[in-house]
């Protein structure tokens, strides 16, 4: 505690990805001194060299932290022996069962455990299902005359990063903190309180953990209802987006989603299954995250059709037609392409023998295992040549009243054309 209150700590975060670089950065600004470990070595030698490859990390702050010493990175696990806090940032995917892969955690719990000392904290921060901590850390730690809440102390954090946002970030969105023990959540407590501004602690691990799941399982259900709501109003003939405006002004009651091209990030796709296969072992099935899931995955397919049917329109066979994808990120003014809708209808045209070109500010290449594709120049003859544009990504830096101007056709997920006209014809989702 002394060394705490004196900011001499040296701590360390395990996974330097989207969650765990932004949090190694806070804890170097917060004074103490950061120890980065990944087994990508080339995340490795780009933070001991200063340069970032995360776009919610200042370049230059984290630079200025890595020539003075605050920050340094390595994938030699022994520094663990010498730290007195780790936090664990490892990815956790899904399998193409929908069954959670927490092997990453695994795999990084028994590294830790034989370097695990007397006094040392260590908080899990990757998204896992209710009981990860433990049922699976816990064991691991635990040795004879070594315990939880005595000798070292454990507890749950989960992230809340939301990539590209600019009011709320690491520091300044409240942390939720749970530990394994009571004595686990004050001393975690006491050393998160030096990092974020809100540090928030709940009754166990557990209650942690199905925190994360919920945030998540209700932006899931609520876009699922939504996307729902944008299919009923297609074949009623409304546009889902007066409806869902009308809506909204009510003051109460009332709290406004948005219809879109499918679910995409790491998080809202995938979090909600976790929950689910928990309770599949407790034998109660969640009927509102699979029926959420079952809609929010076919958007992508609703996509392809209006595509189809709008080229139908204009007697033109989506075999051979050149269609232009704007925006492949998952959410606009991000690089973040994971779970990206735009992959799926991007394939799926493809396998309608189209003629598949995009255009995306932040994301210069994708690579898939069907294809490989590299953003175009947005230029006027692009999109006069495409016999479809189709808004899957919203960016701000895309000049819409421009691409209704010069493209033919245009199919607009995401209501960015609302209030614009041009000689496009636009078909709305």
């Amino acid at each position: 505690m002394a060394k705490m209150v004196e900011a001499h700590m040296k701590v360390g975060v395990v996974g330097l990805g989207y969650v765990g670089l932004p949090l190694l950065v806070e804890i170097a600004k917060s004074g103490f001194t950061a120890v980065g470990i990944d087994l990508d070595e080339r995340k490795v030698t780009a933070i001991n060299s200063g340069q970032n490859y995360i776009e919610d990390v200042d370049s230059d702050e984290l630079r200025v932290l890595v020539e003075s010493g605050k920050i340094s990175a390595t994938s030699n696990w022994d520094v663990v022996s010498e730290l007195d806090a780790v936090s664990i940032c490892v990815p956790t995917p899904l399998r193409k069962t929908k069954d959670p892969d927490v092997s990453y955690i695994i795999s990084a719990a028994d590294q830790i455990a034989p370097r695990l000392h007397e006094g040392q904290i260590i908080i899990l921060e990757s998204t896992t299902y209710p009981g990860t901590t433990d049922e699976l850390l816990v064991p691991r730690f635990n040795r004879p005359g070594f315990e939880v809440g005595k000798h070292y102390f454990l507890a749950f954090s989960p992230e809340r990063v939301d990539p590209g946002n600019k009011v709320y970030t690491t520091k300044n969105t409240p942390k939720i903190l749970g530990g394994v023990t009571a004595e686990c959540t004050r001393r975690c407590v006491d050393y998160y309180s030096k990092i974020f501004d809100t540090v928030i602690p709940v009754s166990s691990s557990r209650c942690a953990e199905m925190v994360k799941l919920l945030e998540n399982t209700f932006r899931s259900v609520n876009i699922g209802l939504v996307n729902e709501v944008a299919l009923m109003c297609d074949k009623l003939g409304l546009d889902v987006w007066e409806v869902i405006q009308a809506a909204a002004t009510k003051p109460f009651g009332f709290m406004a989603f948005y219809p879109g091209p499918g679910l995409g990030g790491h998080c809202i796709p995938i979090d909600p299954h976790y929950l689910a296969w928990k309770l599949k072992t407790l034998n109660y099935t969640a009927r509102f995250i699979e029926l959420a899931s079952e809609i929010n995955g076919y958007m992508p397919h609703f996509v392809v059709d209006k595509v189809v049917k709008a080229l139908n329109e204009e007697r033109k066979a989506v075999n051979g037609s050149r269609i232009l994808i704007l925006g492949v990120a998952y959410k606009p003014n991000v690089q973040d392409v994971r779970e990206s809708p735009a992959l799926d209808i991007i394939g799926l045209l493809r396998d309608l023998r189209a003629d598949v070109s995009y255009h995306d500010p932040y994301v210069p290449e994708v690579r898939e295992e069907a294809y490989s594709l590299s953003s175009v120049e947005l230029s006027d003859a692009t999109l006069a040549s495409a016999d479809c544009v189709v808004i899957v990504t919203n960016h701000k830096v895309i000049d819409y009243e421009r691409v209704v101007n010069q493209a033919k056709l245009v199919v607009d997920t995401r209501n960015a054309t609302a209030g614009l006209k041009g000689k496009a014809r636009v078909v709305k989702l």
